[in-house]
């Protein structure tokens, strides 16, 4: 049994029992409602699921059997139900509920392809149903959740099958579909022991290869991520060591951050599509959650994952720091959170030897602890004042979490900055992080002083440091409390609580903890008194405290909204106070309450009073309430009255004298006093019963009172004294009641997973006595009952002759009945069911148990109070409609007394003690290693899990009764309740917008519990809409209520409510005002995003049951009729129309017996309504057709020859065709079609295309798109490969107007293609190049189609087409043309891998030379072309007619690289770079198996890599040339130049017009992701790119920056590492000094990016090679270099580090000493002088926040050199002044590690330099 319903109250927890037996009740009725042959009793299991929800919230005790059982069942009806997606959607995800709750008690096997085949048929086919995108969108959340909780079930083999059925999807990484692979590959691969097996060795090989194929690619890196993480965590028996270098330097390298001034993110990354990014979404940009559980569970003794890991640290620490932020902070800040978290779980796993957990050499050891401790200690040390708040909260929550594990380490730590930050005066953010942080190690430091007090006093002898931590806090924390500093106070309140959570009580007499004789506790408790006093009495109250009927008795300041920590510490202090010191705080509180009146504080002094009395009732209520109570009697007593109050009858006549008042002040005293009562007395119980006719005297008297204001105080006291006699809630909770076994003084925490079932611990409740219960009814008596009578007098014999004295009596009257309900909750028994067959089954009446209080009143009292009220509803509708007190007042009783249970669950909602559980300060990890006890859960105080078990009583309580007569039919809503819904739908439709709003709420709330009345509130509202005289309030009301989600639901299963709600939204246009407009619009728009689906019964076309309403086809015929334009609607009813006609249309599909006449007339429909004039309605049937065209009877099928075509065309008619054809042989039909989609091409003057993939968003609002673009395409969408060569801008060429027409040349064959041609013809020549937009997708349309006859077409017309096109001169549609053709040759197939008919022919056709005398514009445009179709080409796939052609065209490119035009050359590198990829690409797929039948000249052509050498050498030589060239433009004698000319072949020129091509062939390398298949070819052109940064040549350098800047974040993996590092090193040393330092940059990126994979020695020459470049004879390379070594430095190679620190300080004090011997005047060259100090200056650099033990020498000896000569001098001033600039924050404490003669030579330095130094 669950600990939270063992500690219910004992009359529920009785109760409970025999949920075991009603869960499977449930189950056994679920059973019987689903048939496994009809599908259609899916939907009648669907009213269970919210019961099975139940018990899996309430934590019900029940039988794992049945658990199974109903598992079992709900993987059957979910399969069964495969087009019900809403029905698959509920259904998943009590599913994944109940997998996740039981997974480790429960053995299933699962299937996995019925899951795959489902999401395939769902999300990744064209056939998209008429589902809204809401419910596919959440569909798709369900399935993926479900596939997560099944994975473990898979049985063995299912990771061979599901990686082969995969693994196809991955071969051609430039295909979408190889990111579809990965994210099912991802989400599939199951790692549970019965496929060990399959994770071997070689797996994880070919998948570190797959993850290479495409570099720098988020979406890609996520999936990857992912599955090695749990690989890693789930198998033990692979030996990792030989992949640790590859994958931390990936996981280094996915954390974009700024390297050396780079840009913090990739400049390229690729671009995923949309909705693959949608379905397989990732929160965060980087996976760091993946890869953390790889790290930890990574780590292993002996392993050497441990420097790779502190590695990485050293690299990562300097972006923790605060002045470090950015974009990166966050994925940094999860990455720290997963990596304490997990390894949190992976200790308390192996502590507790959890099932399969790794073998013991495996775990980790105490060295292995303190290890990762001290690492994960650098992140916080750096994180800790960060001024992200997300960052220093997961910091202090590690810190608490890691004290647990190695606290000699990480209290110091705590301990030292706590002192720092009381000492810094100026970072006052830093004392609140500081006290919190202490908060959350409260505990441990508690466990650490006890051991050490016991065990070791010898070990932390001189570290008493930390042991008096506590003390020093807490005498800290009174400063803390200060009515101005908000943030401050409350860290110091959950302090404050934090540490006395551990105390068992608190007394002066506590010797055995060694902190405490620094405190007198009765002295801090007086000081803590006083201190809070002040703070109460300089509170400011928040908000001006509104006068509204709605003030709360708690409408506090910052001590009560900000969070639960004030009410928390006075709970807790007083619940653990010795008796002297609680009657000591008593006397004082009880003083400090009766002196002062503090209305800004009354919520805060309220529960102080509560906090006192809830720890011992029977003192406080003497020396507290009793005082106050009186006060108020007698003040008054003193007041005038008006009768109302209750106390039988009144003098009508005296009434009307005039109204007397009292003064404002005794006003706010009164309400002041009454409402800390109402606060105060919430937990009094049987201690009030003493004061009982105090109380109703004063309740009387202040219901009496002529203020609102008293009244309303008067309405709490009522609440809440009701309240404390009859509810259930826990007494004594802050009591201590178990110490810790280890020691005394301190409380033994409790965690909910292994609970004792000790007696001691179970909470004490209270319950309700008999007394208590008759006072009560006696409040109930004068309050309710009498007050019922009053309102009954008021409203049928009209008692007042004034006015305003009856407004005022009804509003006394109505609010002492609601304020009665309210206290009561649903202690008041709720309305009795009719049963509609006459007998109640009783047995079957319980659910769960829950009760609020014990049962007072009866059901006759709350049908009473129904028609009384029901009657002054109508009486003040009819007279007080303009009052807006009353009606919302009766609103609120009229939910109370229908919504049964509401109240309780509004309470349990917004309950606020559930924040202060999370905080870290009161959890004990499960973990602990201070006194070596481990848990299987969170330890928790006692007094948090009691509060949580009070709040699960409520949460209970709420639900007990509210789906009792859901499931059954035999039961409707009792006539009291029909009364109030009715009330309600007339109070809905009011002209006050408050007023609507509440009785909107409680009318939904109503209609959900009893689903039969929906219909009635439907056909009531829907006429609203239909009635043209209806006013415009009554639109809104009705609107927002058909808007909820309970109507919504409903439509789909009620035909009559739909029919009437569909022909009432469309025939609704005759109302006017705007916002009555806005809200019919929103309302079909999100009727549209929520859709799905159209009650089954709704198409039985059979005469019996016309009475349903207006049938299927005639509801089709009559929108059908409304939807063409002639009919003068306003456009966007039209456009509604045809929405709804699209819905009905596809709906019907789906079912058997429609007629196929509806689809075929409302295709034909759409085509008509392609020419609209109205724009919306035009896009809306482009997606309409899109969906309808399916059957395609003339398209070829695969490999089928035209012949056999012949002889079926007679009779393979498709079933649309008809209507079709008929429509677009009109004269002129496609003229004024295309016309009019040329339209929706809106072409912007600055020439960039629209964005967006339909029409442009300029002419639509958001609203119009929803309803147009109504599904989200999740098919496959065009382009299938990704886009990122910029100068086929695709955003203009609409895939879907090109498939509209493919699908109508496949639907109607050959007709269409001729009725077309003549439309075409004319608007590819035409001027506008919108209108060359649509001919050109119409054209791809035709060329894709793949019919029968296409052929012969081709030679009559598409080829000579084809030719005009290349040959036009026009140019501003190249992009369009372009993806025309590469719509056209894209492969067929989920993997593109068939090859479309023309595609040969179209490709032949391009690769025709041009005629020699065409513009360059023209040449560009071919070679645009033929690189658009390339890039569609799947290269593993390739028929031999490719192969040569690639060959070919790979000669005339290289042959053409110095062309003179610029535009040319970009279009002739991009095209090189798709064909070298593509070849590439061709042969690593076919090196594995080389077939004999493949001809050899084929192989060797593409095998031929002559063209690799070509590029590198031919690149090396045209550099030389160039630099040469930019040399001599330098040169001024003439002669030189005309002799140079001259020199090595050709001119310089064409070098550099090769170079631009080249370089373009670079940048689109890289920008396109192919450039993995690339590598070596990219290291052999590093060095151009690096030579090239600086020449005289503008656009040359340009390029070259921009490759440089890509080829930054290309990581060079081996066999390509070695050749790279040479090309560096040689480079480094260039004769050229530009080159040298653009090398430099390039080494700092390159040495970060690859710090995991180079070796050791090629580090070091590295090094050595920077540290040459220290003494070069250029001083700006002199800089760079040691700029570059501080950031080497901090690179993580700590010995190399060290070794360069010692050579550095050795050789500078060499070179001082020599200068002071010969003095400055003569000596060493300048160079090696400045390179000795710039050594030193890269040291001091590198410790930019730290003040490691050898930095105080280097910086001294720097100081030195002050004296030198320039530039040495003003190199040593910057560096100290920077020095001083990072180290000023904590310069007090750093500089103790200086002696007083380094700080005198510091002094010296820092002080003469001027400002402008």
């Amino acid at each position: 049994m669950h600990l939270y319903n063992a500690w219910l109250p004992p009359p529920v927890a009785d109760q409970t029992a025999a949920e075991r037996h009603s869960f499977a009740r449930v189950i056994a009725a679920v059973n019987s409602a689903f048939r496994s042959d009809d599908p259609e009793s899916v939907f009648s299991t669907l009213k269970f699921i919210s019961v099975l929800d139940l018990f899996i919230k309430a934590k019900s005790d029940v039988s794992l059997e049945d658990v199974r059982n109903l598992i079992q069942m709900g993987l059957e009806i979910f399969h069964v139900s495969r087009n019900k997606l809403y029905a698959q959607v509920r259904w998943g995800n009590l599913l994944v509920r109940l997998l996740n709750k039981y997974r480790k008690k429960i053995a299933l096997t699962i299937e996995w392809r019925p899951l795959y085949d489902t999401l395939v048929s769902t999300h990744f086919t064209r056939s998209t149903g008429p589902e809204g995108w809401r419910i596919r969108q959440r569909h798709f959340e369900t399935i993926t959740s479900l596939v997560q909780s099944c994975r473990r079930f898979f049985p063995s083999g299912s990771a061979f099958e599901i990686w082969s059925e995969f693994k196809s999807l991955l071969q051609n990484p430039w295909h979408n579909s190889s990111f579809e692979g990965s994210g099912f590959a991802r989400l599939f691969l199951p790692t549970n022991m019965d496929n060990q097996a399959f994770f071997t060795h070689d797996w994880i090989t070919e998948c570190i290869d797959l993850w290479e194929s495409i570099p720098s690619c988020q979406f890609w890196n996520n999936q990857w991520a992912d599955v090695i993480a749990r690989v890693v965590k789930n198998y033990h028996n692979v030996d990792w060591e030989c992949f640790l270098p590859l994958l931390f330097a990936r996981y280094l390298n996915m954390f974009e951050v700024p390297v050396a001034n780079g840009s913090g993110s990739y400049p390229f990354s690729l671009d995923v599509p949309r909705n693959t990014r949608f379905l397989f979404s990732n929160k965060t940009s980087t996976p760091a959650k993946a890869i953390a559980k790889s790290i930890i569970y990574l780590l292993r003794p002996g392993s050497s994952s441990q420097q790779h890991f502190e590695k990485l640290i050293n690299i990562l620490e300097q972006y923790y720091h605060p002045s470090n932020g950015g974009r990166w902070t966050y994925s940094l800040e999860r990455f720290l959170f997963h990596l304490v978290f997990q390894f949190q779980k992976r200790l308390q796993n192996e502590q507790l030897g959890a099932s399969n957990s790794r073998p013991t050499e495996q775990h980790l050891g105490e060295s292995e602890r303190v290890f990762f401790v001290n690492s994960v200690l650098k992140l916080i040390d750096r994180g800790q004042y960060s001024k992200n708040e997300h960052l220093s909260e997961t910091v202090a929550a590690a810190t608490s979490i890691l004290s647990y594990v190695e606290p000699s380490l990480v209290l110091p730590f705590v301990a030292s900055r706590f002192r720092m930050a009381l000492e810094t005066m100026t970072a006052t953010h830093q004392l609140k992080i500081a006290v919190m942080s202490v908060a959350f190690v409260g505990r441990s430091l508690f466990f650490t002083s006890v051991s050490a007090s016991s065990m070791k006093p010898v070990d932390l002898g001189g570290d008493e440091a930390f042991i008096d931590l506590v003390g020093v806090s807490l005498s800290n924390a009174l400063l803390g409390m200060d009515a101005n500093d908000p943030p401050k106070t409350l860290a110091t309140m959950q302090l404050i609580g934090s540490i006395f959570s551990n105390l068992a009580l608190l007394d002066d007499k506590i010797d055995d903890l060694l902190f405490m004789p620094m405190i007198r506790f009765s002295e801090w408790l007086d000081e803590f008194l006083c201190r809070l006093f002040s703070l109460l009495l300089h509170l400011e109250p928040s908000s001006v405290i509104n006068e509204g009927l709605h003030s709360s008795a708690a409408t506090g300041t910052f001590l009560v909204d900000d969070g639960p920590y004030y009410f928390c510490v006075l709970e807790i202090l007083f619940g653990r106070l010795s008796k002297s010191l609680y009657n000591q705080a008593l006397k004082k509180i009880s003083k400090f309450v009766r002196t002062n009146i503090l209305p800004g504080a009354i919520a805060e002094v309220g529960l102080l009073c509560c906090a006192c009395v809830h720890s011992n009732p029977e003192e406080a209520v003497s020396q507290l309430v009793e005082p106050i109570l009186l006060s108020v009697i007698s003040s008054l007593k003193g007041t005038p009255r008006t009768g109302f109050g209750g106390g039988g009858t009144f003098d009508a006549s005296a009434s009307s004298k005039v109204r007397s008042t009292i003064s404002p002040a005794l006003e706010a005293a009164i309400d002041y006093q009454l409402k800390i009562l109402s606060v105060g007395i919430t937990y009094g119980g049987p201690a009030l019963l003493r004061y009982k006719d105090q109380f109703k005297e004063a309740i009387f008297l202040a219901f009496d009172s002529p203020s609102w204001k008293v009244n309303g105080a008067a309405d709490h006291l009522l609440r809440s004294i009701l309240g404390s006699q009859i509810h259930y809630y826990p007494i004594d909770q802050y009591r201590c009641v178990l110490s810790h076994p280890d020691a005394v003084a301190l409380e033994e925490w409790i965690s909910t997973k292994d609970f004792s079932t000790d007696e001691r611990l179970i909470p004490k409740w209270h319950i309700p006595c008999d007394e208590e219960v008759h006072f009560a009814n006696e409040l109930l008596d004068i309050h309710f009952k009498s007050a019922l009578d009053d309102l009954l007098k008021i409203c049928q014999t009209k008692i007042h002759a004034d006015q305003g004295d009856e407004k005022e009596h009804l509003k006394v009257t109505l609010l002492r009945i609601e304020s009665s309900l309210q206290g009561l909750f649903s202690c008041l028994p709720d309305f009795v069911p009719d049963s509609r067959n006459g007998m109640v089954e009783d047995s079957n009446m319980f659910l769960i148990a829950g009760a609020t209080g014990c049962t007072v009143g009866s059901t006759a009292l709350r049908e009473k109070a129904t028609e009384i009220v029901h009657a002054a509803c109508k009486y003040v509708l009819e007279k007080k409609s303009d009052d807006s007190i009353l009606l919302i007042l009766i609103i609120r009783i009229i939910d109370a007394l229908g919504n049964y249970g509401s109240l309780e669950y509004d309470e349990w909602s917004s309950h606020r003690q559930a924040w202060k559980l999370e905080s870290a300060a009161i959890i004990e990890p499960p973990i602990n290693f201070i006194v070596s006890s481990h848990s299987k859960g969170k330890k928790r105080p006692r007094w948090a899990l009691i509060d949580k078990a009070f709040m699960h009583n409520t949460w209970r309580s709420s639900q007990a009764s509210y789906h009792l007569y859901r499931t059954s039919g035999n039961f409707c809503p009792c006539d009291h309740v029909t009364i109030l819904m009715d009330d309600l739908l007339s109070l809905c439709l009011h002209s006050y917008e408050t007023v609507r709003l509440l009785a909107g709420k409680a009318l939904v709330k109503l209609i959900k519990r009893w689903p039969s009345m929906i219909s009635k509130c439907v056909i009531t509202l829907t006429n609203n809409l239909k009635d043209p005289n209806a006013k415009e309030y009554a639109v809104l009301g009705s609107c927002s209520v058909l808007a909820s989600q309970t109507v919504l639901k409903h439509l789909t299963t009620d035909p009559k409510s739909f029919s009437s709600f569909i022909l009432a939204i469309l025939s609704s246009s005759h109302h006017e005002s705007l916002k009555a407009q806005k809200a019919i619009n929103e309302l079909f728009v999100k009727y549209n995003i929520q859709f799905s689906g159209v009650s089954r019964s709704f198409f039985r076309i059979s005469d019996k049951e016309n009475h349903t309403g207006l049938e299927f086809s005639k509801l089709v015929s009559q929108i059908g009729s409304m939807s063409f334009d002639s009919t003068g609607l306003h456009w966007r009813y039209n456009l509604m129309a045809n929405r709804v006609l699209l819905l009905l249309a596809l709906a019907s599909r789906n079912h058997p017996n429609s007629s196929s006449k509806i689809l075929s007339e409302t295709a034909g429909h759409f085509l008509k309504n392609l020419k609209s004039q109205l724009p919306q309605t035009r896009i809306l049937a482009i997606s309409a057709l899109n969906t309808l065209l399916k059957e395609s009877p003339y398209k070829l099928s695969h490999g089928e020859k035209s012949t056999v075509l012949e002889d079926l065309q007679g009779h393979v008619k498709s079933s649309l065709e008809g209507t079709l054809t008929q429509t677009f042989q009109e004269e002129g039909f496609f003229n004024e079609t295309l016309t009019s989609l040329s339209h929706v091409h809106i072409i912007t003057d600055t020439e960039s295309a629209s964005r967006g993939s339909h029409g442009d968003s300029s002419f639509q609002s958001l609203a119009d798109k929803s309803i147009t673009r109504f599904y989200f395409e999740f098919s496959a969408s065009w382009p299938r490969t990704p886009s990122w060569i910029s100068f086929l801008g695709s955003d203009t060429f609409y895939s879907n107007f090109a498939r509209i027409f493919k699908r109508l040349v496949q639907e109607c064959g050959m007709p269409v293609v001729l009725a077309l041609k003549s439309a075409v013809d004319e608007f590819t020549i035409a001027k506008e190049r919108s209108k060359q937009c649509v001919a050109a997708e119409a054209l791809a349309g035709v060329l894709h189609s793949d019919i029968d006859g296409l052929s012969e077409t081709w030679e009559s017309w598409l080829m000579p087409q084809l030719k005009n096109i290349i040959l036009a001169q026009s140019v501003e549609s190249v992009s369009e043309w372009a993806s025309c053709i590469r719509y056209a040759v894209t492969g067929k197939g989920k993997y593109g891998t068939r090859v479309p008919l023309l595609r040969q022919k179209i490709l032949d056709s391009l690769m025709t030379p041009l005629p020699p005398t065409v513009a360059t514009t023209v040449t560009a445009k071919r070679y645009t072309f033929l690189a658009a179709a390339l890039i569609e080409i799947s290269p593993q796939k390739m028929p031999v007619a490719e192969i040569q052609l690639h060959n070919t065209l790979l000669k005339e490119v290289l042959g053409n690289m110095c062309h003179s035009s610029a535009q040319v050359r970009e279009a002739l590198g991009v095209t090189l770079s798709v064909l070298c990829s593509n070849i590439r690409l061709y042969h690593s797929s076919h090196q594995d198996n080389a077939q004999g039948e493949r001809n050899d000249n084929v192989d060797s052509l593409m095998k031929d890599e002559s063209w690799v050498q070509f590029l590198t050498e031919r690149a090396a030589e045209a550099v030389v040339n160039i630099q040469i060239a930019t040399q001599s433009d330098k040169v001024v004698n003439p002669v030189d130049i005309s002799s140079q000319n001259g020199h090595v072949d050709g001119d310089s020129e064409d070098d550099m017009k090769w170079m631009e091509t080249l370089l373009h062939f670079i940048i689109s390398s890289l920008k396109s992701g192919r450039s993995s298949y690339l590598l070596d070819v990219l290291v052999g052109l590093l060095y151009p790119v690096i030579c090239l940064q600086e020449t005289s040549n503008k656009d040359l350098s340009i390029l070259a920056k921009a490759a440089f800047e890509l080829l930054k974040w290309v990581i060079v993996w081996e066999p390509h590492l070695q050749k790279a590092v040479s090309v560096i090193l040689s480079a480094a040393n260039d004769s050229n000094w530009r080159t040298r330092s653009a090398t430099l940059t390039y080494l700092r990126t390159f040495m970060y990016r690859h710090t995991f994979i180079l070796s050791s020695s090629k580090k070091q020459e590295i090094w050595r090679t920077v540290e040459k470049l220290l003494v070069d004879n250029q001083i700006e390379v002199r800089e760079h270099a040691a700029a570059v070594l501080a950031g080497l430095m901090k690179g993580g190679d700590e010995d190399l580090a060290r070794d360069f620190r010692d050579r550095a300080y050795r050789e500078a004090n060499i070179v001082q000493k020599r200068r002071k011997l010969r003095n400055a005047s003569s000596g060493s060259p300048i160079a090696s002088v400045h390179g000795a100090v710039l050594a030193l200056v890269a040291c001091v650099l590198s410790a930019p926040y730290d003040m490691p033990s050898w930095l105080p020498d280097h910086v001294t000896l720097l100081a030195c050199f002050s004296g030198e000569p320039a530039p040495v001098k003003s190199t040593v001033t910057k560096a100290v002044a920077e020095f001083r600039r990072t180290h000023a924050d904590t310069w007090n404490v750093q500089k103790e590690l200086f002696t007083e003669e380094q700080l005198e030579i510091l002094a010296d330095t820092s002080s003469s330099s001027s400002y402008f130094a």
